[in-house]
């Protein structure tokens, strides 16, 4: 009691000592969340609270996944709704397998690249009727729901109908971006009507109501993918998308249907790293972690010069062929084993100096055979079985397109094609674009172990690979992996849309966090160090333990919850 008493009074006496954590490092803003038999981590409280209802309902993990994302449409349509893409890595338990789910859409068919060149724009516009592309998401929901779900769509879809029917206090950090989306896309029929009230976006803590999402919902409920797709959701999304000079029709909704897809992997320091495909960008992650392999970070302290200057130049040259092979597969060929072999990475590697950042890298030549903001949750059952999605209108709220008494926003990912010909991403009629959103896993010996994402743009294979060198190389947990400061490099020829390889160096961004004595010898290398608030992205996980108790973590830079029972 004595000691107790003496602890006591010199936390009184010394403030710091007082706030220090029992546990964890520094930087970590609250526990891993710990759990017998389910998980969810959302970037929105409620939207966990509805995915863990849903699994207490009989659902499972799949069910709970997309009960949380229609949610999350509702709550916050600043990073993602039913006008957006997805797409998902899924463990089932059952079949002890990951399945990966592409659910990105195609460009109008009536748009052709004759169209663009004929307005003279040399990009594509990032707002307005010009960059939609069919939304995917409805299907990939009805794709993973029929091969996978196990109650009703009603009892799924349940908690986000209530919740736009009689309202929900809205959080701070989607409150923010809220507003500073208003004076961009206010502009844009529908938009205010849906969206504001008198042309003033909701503030932090203000109910609100969005009936007509409510109404498009319950028609999913009542008819599936058809739903959406046709009928009278997709006859008013082709009317007013007509009405702007825009080029999405009925066909194009009618038709579309995204795919199963297998995940592809490469093993890091004994633990195989799991992400989708191109058209995504996933690959450039894997790519990052084939680099850095080779360099023994048990003797390179995180956040010390060497640790952040490796990973910035491994980040060039896997973002230089991002650049030029990454490209819907429909339509270009991505060299994906051979970007990942040893001997190509080997070569790759030799590129990277020790001393100095590198102003101008290109994309290498692998040896190709047989001649492309957002939220992301994560959610995991009794059964066993896990769920990493990821989804995004791009750009926030994406085009601004509201169509009329439908309660969401079209997507403007068209953004990222390419309109120079040759381009293995340039544009044309029914293809999908070069894509951004990537969900990631992490298996131990076959088994399941780590479901997580980070979702932010170019930020994105960047944050998985800082993510899987947080828990694999410098030991952290899986709060901790998150929580830790984040390097974001950005090369300033890389816009949205062209992915031109960098020239000048690039920025970096370092979050708060990073000692001055770093900063300052990683300029003396070459880097361009800048200061940013917010290109950091945000980060969901949840992990298996042997014993099976589910750990969760959830971003503290959103409004997130990480929740089990």
């Amino acid at each position: 009691m004595k000691r107790i008493a003496a602890l006591v009074m010199l936390s009184l006496l010394n403030p710091a000592l007082a706030a220090d954590r029992l546990t964890d490092r520094a930087f970590t803003t609250r526990s891993e969340i710990y759990a017998p038999k389910a998980m969810a981590a959302t970037s929105q409280p409620l939207a966990t609270q509805i995915a863990l209802q849903v699994m207490r309902d009989g659902g499972n993990a799949v069910d709970a996944a997309i009960a949380a994302n229609a949610a999350l449409g509702l709550m916050e349509p600043t990073g993602n709704g039913v006008g957006g893409d997805l797409f998902a890595i899924i463990w089932d338990a059952d079949s002890k397998k990951l399945y990966g789910y592409n659910g990105s859409g195609r460009s109008p068919k009536r748009l052709t690249l004759a169209e663009f060149q004929r307005r003279g724009l040399k990009d594509i516009p990032s707002h307005g009727p010009l960059p939609v592309t069919v939304p995917g998401a409805v299907d990939g929901w009805m794709a993973m729901h029929e091969r996978f779900g196990k109650v009703s769509r009603a009892k799924v879809f349940a908690g986000a109908i209530h919740y736009a029917e009689q309202g929900f206090p809205l959080s701070d950090v989607i409150a923010y971006y809220w507003n500073l989306s208003v004076p961009k896309l206010g502009k844009f029929p529908g938009f205010n009507e849906q969206f504001t009230r008198d042309g003033v976006a909701p503030k932090t803590g203000e109910l609100w109501r969005n009936p007509n999402l409510a109404e498009t919902y319950k028609r999913i409920v009542k008819d599936g993918h058809d739903g959406f797709y046709r009928g009278k959701t997709a006859k008013l999304i082709a009317t007013y998308m007509k009405e702007q000079g825009g080029y999405l029709d009925e066909d194009d909704l009618a038709s579309h249907r995204g795919e199963w897809v297998e995940p592809i992997s490469t093993n890091y320091r004994g633990y195989d790293v799991h992400e989708l495909p191109p058209n995504g960008q996933g690959l450039a992650a894997l790519q990052m972690l084939e680099l850095l392999e080779a360099y023994d970070f048990s003797k390179i302290p995180f956040g010390s010069t060497e640790h952040l200057h490796l990973f910035l130049e491994a980040k060039k040259l896997a973002f230089a062929d991002r650049a030029k092979f990454y490209a819907d597969p429909a339509f270009a060929t991505t060299p994906v084993a051979e970007l990942l072999s040893a001997q190509y990475t080997d070569t790759r590697r030799k590129l990277i100096s020790p001393d100095r950042a590198a102003l101008a890298v290109e994309a290498g030549e692998p040896a190709i055979l047989n001649e492309g903001d957002t939220i992301y949750l994560t959610t995991a059952d009794a059964e066993g079985n896990m769920v990493s999605l990821i989804q995004s209108n791009f750009r926030g709220m994406g085009s601004g397109m509201a169509p009329h008494g439908l309660g969401f926003i079209l997507q403007d990912r068209g953004e990222q094609f390419v309109l120079k010909e040759g381009h293995a991403n340039t544009y044309a009629p029914g293809k999908r674009p070069f894509h951004t959103i990537i969900p990631a896993f992490i298996t131990k010996d076959g088994a399941p172990l780590v479901s997580f994402g980070l979702m932010g743009g170019a930020m994105q294979p960047q944050g998985h690979a800082q993510i899987v060198m947080n828990l694999v190389d410098f030991g952290m947990n899986l709060q901790e992996a998150g929580d830790a400061p984040r390097i974001h490099h950005d090369g300033s020829t890389e816009p949205a849309g062209q992915n031109e390889p960098m020239q000048d160096g690039g920025i970096v961004n370092l979050e708060h966090g990073f000692a001055p004595e770093v900063i300052r010898s990683l300029a003396r290398k070459g880097h361009r160090i800048q200061y940013a608030d917010g290109p950091y992205g945000g980060y969901q996980a949840i992990k298996r333990l042997p014993s099976g108790v589910w750990v969760g973590a959830s971003e503290s830079r959103k409004d997130g919850q990480a929740a089990g029972y």
